[in-house]
């Protein structure tokens, strides 16, 4: 018998649990240090990041990275964090002492912005010894030189709609280089960056806010039948 049934279990106070889209399950995977991550939730949001199904957290946010934020992230979280460290608006040896502390902290791997230069992230790889995440995001760059060249040891693609096309043109240079990617918004455009080659997709979840307006719609449900009773 080939079809193997998993049994879920869902305890009663974990029904709001974030669950990433089945078809992230078709990438290949990415192995760190022994662990096999596909689906990464992106997210700074502690309450979310704590409750959801994704294989690992990616904790990019658009200020200047502090330990406090990085290190409460980590904390909270019981999948491991690729964590921001930046390398656009800071850079140098902020850069690097953030990179260390979030390594010592225990994140999984550092994510550098784009505009982050070749040089330094070739500096930062003797420096620290978890894997670092170079973001793409422009068919324009030096893609060879960022990817083969620099030091990083995964390539985050996150090109908006061109995407797709940025991860084919990696693929054309190596077929094996480690790629996370920006999944989008739908079933349709994950299976179309996994196609391309992307190796562990993000996964941009509903915000706090969205989640609570169901539960509360739910709530007012519960209220309207209790009123009828």
């Amino acid at each position: 018998m080939n079809d193997k049934i998993v049994p879920r279990i869902n305890t009663n106070l974990r029904t709001h649990t974030v669950i990433v889209p089945e078809s992230i399950n078709q990438a290949s995977g990415i192995i760190i240090n022994g662990q096999k991550i596909r689906s990464i939730l992106f997210s700074t949001d502690v309450a979310i990041i704590a409750n959801c199904n994704a294989d690992a957290v990616i904790a990019v946010y658009p200020f200047t990275p502090t330990l406090q934020v990085t290190n409460a992230i980590i904390d909270v979280s019981q999948k491991p964090v690729f964590a921001g460290v930046g390398g656009g608006t800071t850079s140098g040896a902020r850069v690097r002492e953030i990179a260390l502390d979030a390594e010592l902290h225990g994140a999984i791997g550092v994510v550098l912005n784009a505009p982050t230069k070749t040089d330094f992230v070739k500096a930062l790889s003797d420096y620290i010894d978890i894997p670092i995440v170079l973001s793409i995001i422009s068919i324009h760059e030096n893609l060879e030189e960022r990817m083969l060249e620099s030091g990083a040891n995964i390539i985050n693609v996150s090109g908006g709609r061109n995407t797709v096309e940025i991860i084919k043109e990696l693929r054309r240079i190596d077929k094996t280089f480690p790629i996370i990617a920006t999944g989008g918004p739908n079933n349709e455009t994950i299976e179309a960056v996994i196609e391309a080659g992307a190796n562990a997709i993000t996964y941009t979840p509903p915000s706090n806010g969205e989640i609570f307006r169901h539960i509360m719609e739910e709530y007012r449900k519960r209220c309207k039948m209790t009123d009828l009773d």
